[in-house]
């Protein structure tokens, strides 16, 4: 039973799980844009969105907890000084989820999670 179970497994241990979040989210920054599975999309869309609010806050005690989750200092780098400023005026959802339609080798829901320009 999955009663008070928040979150998707994505048949993976939790520890996979945070890697594959953490990962995801780093090449999100690097990037503003990248193509997974809608489940990973979905599931990345609140996790990433947490790391941009606290670069928008910009103090030392943010940047620690951002570095706790992401291991790149330069993607933490980025997020601080252009994504935390490019989003300050924004009350949240930073991100956009497209769909692109099915997987040709096994036929999963393929999207597209990108950073909003402004």
């Amino acid at each position: 039973m999955r009663h008070r179970a928040k979150g998707r497994q994505l048949s993976r241990t939790s520890s996979h799980k945070r890697a594959l979040l953490r990962n995801l989210a780093t090449s999100l920054f690097q990037h503003d844009r990248v193509v997974t599975t809608e489940a990973k999309a979905k599931e990345l869309r609140p996790f990433a969105e947490r790391l941009i609010t606290l670069a928008r806050r910009g103090d030392l005690h943010a940047r620690r907890l951002v570095e706790r989750r992401l291991k790149d200092r330069a993607v933490t780098h980025k997020l601080f000084t252009e994504l935390g400023p490019r989003f300050a005026s924004r009350p949240g959802g930073y991100t956009r989820i497209v769909k692109l339609g099915h997987r040709a080798g096994d036929g999963a829901d393929v999207a597209r999670i990108e950073l909003l320009s402004e």
